[in-house]
């Protein structure tokens, strides 16, 4: 007997199946408390630490962070609760608010609970991978547990469409948005794409008044919004000296601010990162010099 059209035809079969994905499939959810979606193994990749800054950390955002804590707790306790964008300048702790709050949230009498006993779990989705929300939904729908989504530095640009699905998803379509399910992202960007686009798509539509409000709409899906805003001089040095009493840093308050604004100046800019990020060199001269 000839085998070898036996042999082509297995071949075949074994190429459609590498390039056909796996069915969503929920295995491990029950053992991390945070995941990565991959989209192209249908499945959810656990995070054993997920690196965040204690929500008490984050100075100048004071309503943001409780505003955001209580929609999470109201979450957390089976309450309704509304999708949340966070936007405005870079650094300010948007996507640092997120991580915290979910790890607030997940504590038990003031500690981490045990890897995947939190109440809501948290899975981060890239921005590429935002046409597969629907396949990520029907599954998350089977599960008992309660997830936010979250999708970190959220933005279109021309010519990109995933915001209509986007859109549709948000609200859920014919099925409606699970239960168990929030969506949170952040971005630089009020409306999530940029002025030239929204004026482009004005001045080529029929009705220009109706394409402005199909870009801007899919921001009003998102219930709550918080803007972060740029950072004063006096708010930046409350998060640097936040940051040094947390480390028991031993320095004076007047080197410590002085080092702080020539640090700022050679970045460019205040914010809580670059806050951070001084506070983490100076951590480590101070460490070295002892």
């Amino acid at each position: 007997m000839d085998t070898a059209p036996l042999s082509v035809l297995e071949r075949i079969a074994s190429a459609l199946e590498r390039l056909s994905p796996p069915p969503p499939s929920l295995d491990g959810v029950d053992q991390a408390d945070a995941f990565v979606w991959l989209p192209e193994r249908g499945r959810l990749l656990p995070v054993a630490h997920v690196a965040h800054v204690p929500a008490g950390l984050l100075q100048g955002v004071d309503s943001q962070r409780q505003t955001l804590m209580d929609n999470t707790e109201h979450f957390a306790c089976g309450l309704p609760a509304n999708n949340a964008m966070l936007w405005g300048s870079r650094g300010m702790g948007k996507s640092s608010l997120v991580k915290g709050a979910h790890a607030l949230v997940n504590q038990v009498d003031g500690k981490a609970c045990a890897p995947g006993r939190g109440r809501v779990a948290l899975v981060e989705i890239q921005r590429e991978d935002l046409a597969t929300l629907p396949d990520l939904l029907g599954m998350l729908r089977e599960s008992p547990r309660r997830f936010i989504i979250f999708c970190d530095d959220l933005s279109f640009e021309k010519e990109d469409r995933d915001y209509k699905a986007l859109k549709s998803v948000l609200d859920g379509g014919i099925a409606g948005r699970p239960e168990n399910v929030l969506f949170y992202a952040t971005s630089n960007r009020r409306h999530l794409m940029p002025r030239e686009m929204i004026e482009n798509e004005r001045a080529t539509a029929i009705n220009p008044s109706e394409a402005t409000e199909e870009k801007v709409s899919l921001s009003d899906r998102f219930g709550l919004w918080l803007g972060f805003h740029a950072c004063p001089q006096d708010v930046f040095l409350d998060m640097v000296r936040t940051y040094a009493r947390e480390r028991a840093l031993p320095i004076s308050d007047e080197d410590l601010t002085a080092r702080a604004n020539a640090w700022a100046i050679t970045r460019g800019g205040r914010s809580g990162r670059v806050a951070f990020q001084f506070i983490e060199d100076l951590t480590a001269e101070l460490a070295s010099s002892r």
